[in-house]
């Protein structure tokens, strides 16, 4: 992975990464890992085929969490208990939802957020109302007929939980 392109004072909470395989992006879900707790949200955008679902694989992998961690486009959300003292992931996949926050609430996010860590998938312009602390991550790929498996990723802290921390760890 490159290391992170350098940022204007109004992107101080972002972080551009470049992945060149799954695994790297499961390993930059495990060092994902390190930075999280308990209550955090993070948003992942990103075509289908981004690697998603990857980067959420190497989270569970970083946070010792019991279950294979795979895509629940179907069941819309998974809940991966902790095997150690962490946090369980909580992993949704809005893709097939809608609506808003109204249409999530369903899934009591509200209620899992403050003990678990919520990953999801396609949660742009449905969950922000949740917290103002939340980590967006949007991958970018090549589109079409490509065998391509370069991603460019922009990894952004929001509010006050972020506005410290120091995301460059994730570009090493």
């Amino acid at each position: 992975m490159e290391a992170p392109a350098p940022h204007s004072p109004a992107e101080s909470g972002s972080v551009q990464i470049v992945v060149t395989s799954p695994e790297q992006m499961r390993e930059l879900g495990r060092r994902l890992a390190k930075l999280l707790r308990a209550g955090d949200l993070v948003m992942l955008s990103g075509e289908l085929g981004a690697g998603k679902t990857t980067l959420t694989r190497g989270l569970g992998e970083g946070l010792g969490v019991r279950g294979a961690v795979t895509s629940p486009t179907f069941v819309i959300a998974r809940v991966h208990p902790s095997l150690g003292e962490g946090p369980p992931l909580v992993h949704v996949d809005a893709y097939r939802l809608s609506g808003g926050l109204d249409e999530m609430e369903d899934l009591d996010l509200d209620v899992s957020l403050p003990d678990s860590v919520v990953v999801v998938e396609w949660g742009e312009g449905k969950v922000e109302e949740l917290t103002e602390d939340r980590l967006q991550v949007v991958i970018h790929r090549a589109v079409g007929d490509t065998t391509d498996e370069v991603r460019q990723m922009t990894v952004t802290g929001l509010g006050e939980r972020w506005a410290e921390a120091d995301l460059s760890v994730l570009a090493a």
